[in-house]
């Protein structure tokens, strides 16, 4: 399990991850492929984010995400020759009949946009509290696919989201924080596009 570590003093979170999605190359010869390992990596090191978030409200939004990364990887350690890439890993296992790391990686990605359309939503809107940007993400992403019993935990992780200005505080140096939340926004929203596109092929879907 990934946890948060200190922000180093003049520095920002993105500076304790240990994989930013900045640093993810996506193949765009290659169909746009986005190579497992370092995506898991970067996926893993964005929930240390609800660490940051402090409040155990969000603990079970955490362990959810772990859990589906947990799906992906143990495939990708159980096939590494076929697993190089999200895309390829997840249509070998589609042939096997299987698609445990499939719906692992579909609910993973949910789960990254949701974090994303949060996070942008809270930069573009000055006026906006992390408790609305993270509610107007939710109903649009998650909440469709949660049942009737998933639905109130998350509700209760959004209604315990901290002030803005609290939360920008834990990130580090406020201005330099924006600016690199701006970069990994850009570089996480396009790899989520990315992979929702790839799941919506008829191969990809079981």
């Amino acid at each position: 399990m990934a946890f948060q570590a200190a922000v180093p003093p003049g520095g920002t979170w993105f500076d304790t991850l240990r994989k930013s999605f900045v640093d993810v190359p996506v193949d765009t010869a290659n169909n746009n492929a986005i190579p497992t390992s370092e995506f898991l990596e970067a996926a893993e090191s964005l929930t240390t984010l609800f660490d940051l978030l402090g409040s155990i409200a969000f603990t079970p939004v955490k362990n959810d995400m772990i859990g589906n990364i947990k799906k992906v990887r143990d495939r990708q350690l159980a096939s590494p020759s076929d697993s190089s890439t999200l895309q390829s890993l997840v249509l070998a296992e589609l042939k096997t009949k299987k698609h445990t790391a499939a719906e692992g990686l579909l609910w993973l990605v949910r789960g990254l946009d949701f974090t994303s359309q949060a996070l942008r939503h809270t930069l573009q809107n000055s006026d906006a509290e992390l408790s609305t940007s993270f509610r107007t993400a939710y109903t649009s992403t998650l909440k469709p696919h949660h049942s009737f019993l998933v639905k109130p935990v998350f509700s209760a992780a959004m209604s315990a989201t901290p002030y803005k200005k609290d939360f920008y505080a834990k990130m580090g140096v406020e201005e330099k924080a924006k600016v690199e939340l701006g970069r990994w926004l850009d570089a996480l929203e396009y790899q989520v596009k990315v992979l929702r596109e790839f799941q919506e092929r008829k191969e990809a879907k079981w």
